[in-house]
């Protein structure tokens, strides 16, 4: 199962965090595994391309590791466009969750 851990403080997204595998079909044929590699990957590049900020990125190396880490931003303007891009992967991962629930699971806490 995909495991998704977003952790947040004052209501905006820190990190994110995903681990493991859906294991919902052969390797190669996981669509699930592959729509949630397809967003989360997407989103990372979207905001380095689109806001011009490093992220700091833990990858696994044979895949089913990613920690993303958000820097410290004074620009309001910059953090509510990181923060909009990555509240919209978390609405597409949360869609994956609801139809295949077995194989991807989210948990957004406050810290």
């Amino acid at each position: 199962m995909i495991q998704v851990t977003v952790l947040r403080r004052n209501n905006r997204i820190t990190a994110i965090k995903m681990s493991g595998h859906a294991d919902s079909g052969p390797y190669g044929y996981d669509l699930v595994c592959a729509g949630a590699s397809a967003v989360s990957i997407g989103t990372v590049n979207a905001v380095m391309e689109l806001c011009d900020i490093e992220l700091d990125i833990d990858q696994g190396a044979d895949g089913g590791y990613l920690y993303v880490t958000i820097p410290e931003i004074l620009d309001s303007q910059l953090l509510d466009k990181v923060q909009l891009l990555f509240e919209g992967m978390l609405i597409s991962l949360k869609s994956m969750e609801l139809e295949y629930g077995q194989f991807i699971q989210i948990k957004d806490t406050q810290g």
